[in-house]
């Protein structure tokens, strides 16, 4: 990291901790579609990304663009109402920049959720699965550059970036709730296309059962940073072989909306215990 983004990041975090009402210990990040957690939160104060100094601004349909504080299943929590895509122009920099203001913040454990297409064959649209590792395709990695041993270690060990206890507990929590749960290995690439039959078939031959444009580099910042993370995609479109969908955004964006509200059950009975 530069001396320049390092300053930048300071002033955010300055500015964010004169005017947060609470004092959050975890965040979470909605993807497209899944905005309707925030109708859950007992919200204390929300702030447009265009009032947060040196804050990027979304630009994509379904990511309303704030920063709230407030309260989910009685449990204080800072929550990102849209992210920063690498196939909007930005940088890595710019795409984990909120990652490294929560870590500024004192964040410990962060939630990550997209809306993905599903290659995993046993997968149907409104699935939510349990990303339990990635596969960065992304062509590039945000911590390449100089770095800070004062913010975290040169090599980061990757053997587990999404927590095998969060993991776990939500699989006792869906059980509870009769949610049903996939569980898979999540493939981030940069677009903004949607991929070619040819490419879900060789992502799945790779190893991935989903796959999205988000979530890796934030995930591996946080990690860096250390974070305990738990990420969920939820499944709006299929690439699997011979059943390829001809997929809009817009249809993404309902598919999200639709699997919302067990996403928001899930998540809200395991706040108390993260």
């Amino acid at each position: 990291m530069s001396e320049d983004q390092k300053k930048k990041i300071e002033e955010t975090v300055q500015y964010l901790n004169e005017r947060k009402p609470n004092n959050p210990h975890i965040a979470i990040v909605l993807g497209s579609g899944l905005g309707g957690l925030t109708n859950a939160i007992d919200i204390l104060e929300e702030i447009p990304y265009q009032e947060i100094p040196n804050f990027p601004v979304s630009t994509v349909k379904g990511h309303k663009g704030t920063m709230i504080f407030g309260k989910l299943n009685d449990i204080d929590v800072v929550v990102l109402s849209g992210r920063f895509h690498y196939y909007e122009g930005y940088s890595m920099d710019t795409v984990t920049y909120p990652q490294q203001v929560f870590a500024g913040l004192g964040i410990k454990t962060i939630i990550l959720s997209n809306a993905a297409g599903g290659m995993n064959p046993t997968f149907a649209v409104g699935d939510i699965m349990i990303i339990r590792d990635h596969i960065n395709f992304f062509g590039t990695n945000p911590l390449i550059g100089p770095n800070d041993d004062s913010l975290g270690e040169r090599f980061p060990n990757m053997s587990e970036v999404y927590s095998h206890r969060l993991i776990h507990l939500a699989h006792q929590k869906a059980n509870e709730l009769n949610i049903h749960l996939q569980e898979g290995v999540y493939m981030g690439v940069s677009g903004p296309c949607f991929e070619t039959p040819a490419e879900y078939r060789a992502y799945h031959i790779l190893g991935a059962d989903a796959v999205g444009m988000s979530t890796v580099p934030e995930a591996i910042i946080a990690h860096y940073r250390g974070m305990e993370i738990f990420a969920l995609s939820v499944i709006t479109d299929l690439g699997v072989i011979g059943k390829v969908m001809d997929a809009s955004h817009e249809e993404v964006l309902t598919a999200a909306t639709a699997a919302g509200p067990k996403m928001v059950k899930l998540i809200c009975e395991m706040l108390p215990e993260m």
